[in-house]
């Protein structure tokens, strides 16, 4: 393979165009030379199993790379690693410490999963007022999770007062932004107040990018809701749309 700073710009967008196995190979090469943006794609490649099998280990010695030459989402998802334990013993607070990294120099995704462990006590001392600020901050950035972590905030008085109009108006921007979480509560709200069509609506865009943990999680509190649309149309949405 020529090496991959001699090629032109319609050159490259060639490789990419190729299957997920040239991509990954092409990808690689240019890690290989050092480019810190492919280190830190192929480490996603290797992450996820796209053109190349899975390999955790492998794809957190890239990240590494890539972090070293201070790529944002690099350091994040060496934090993410050590967060779940991809490739290594899970250890929060190095993953605390990525992700402040990462949020300190203007990360959003950085900023919502240090704003998480903050939030739950994990790897750092417990500080929910931090952590409110780290997700208003990414919130402000767009990034849909924080906005519907914010919303929970609101809907259960953390640090704030406690606001279920705010919550509400937080749970509708993140389901408008994709988050499956934020069109699940999205959803309860609207279910609450009697608009149990739009709430339908809802749990089935919920259902579609959620995870299965989630959604069997999301079924057994719909079929136990007081919303007597909710424990049956909505436990069917929720599920269907997961299929």
């Amino acid at each position: 393979m020529r090496d991959p700073a001699t090629l032109s710009s319609e050159e490259i967008a060639a490789r990419l165009s190729g299957t997920p196995e040239e991509r990954a190979a092409f990808v690689h090469a240019c890690a290989a030379a050092g480019e810190a943006e492919a280190q830190a794609l192929y480490g996603q490649m290797l992450l996820d199993g796209t053109g190349v099998p899975a390999d955790q280990r492998a794809a957190l010695g890239w990240f590494i790379k890539a972090a070293a030459q201070q790529h944002l989402m690099a350091i994040n998802m060496v934090g993410r690693c050590y967060d779940l334990g991809w490739g290594t013993a899970p250890d929060k607070a190095r993953a605390a410490e990525c992700y402040r990294v990462a949020a300190e120099r203007g990360l959003d995704w950085g900023m919502y999963n240090y704003a998480t462990l903050l939030a739950l006590g994990e790897g750092v001392t417990l500080d929910r007022a931090a952590a409110l600020d780290w997700f208003r901050k990414a919130a402000a950035l767009g990034n849909a999770k924080a906005i519907n972590f914010v919303g929970s905030f609101h809907e259960d008085g953390w640090v704030v007062g406690r606001d279920l109009a705010a919550a509400a108006l937080c749970y509708a921007r993140a389901a408008q932004g994709g988050d499956f979480r934020g069109a699940f509560n999205h959803a309860r709200m609207l279910g609450a107040a009697g608009r149990h069509e739009e709430a339908i609506g809802w749990l089935k865009r919920a259902g579609a990018s959620a995870t299965p943990a989630f959604v069997e999680k999301a079924a057994a509190w719909l079929a136990a809701s007081d919303v007597a649309a909710f424990r049956g149309r909505g436990v069917q949405a929720i599920r269907s749309a997961a299929c």
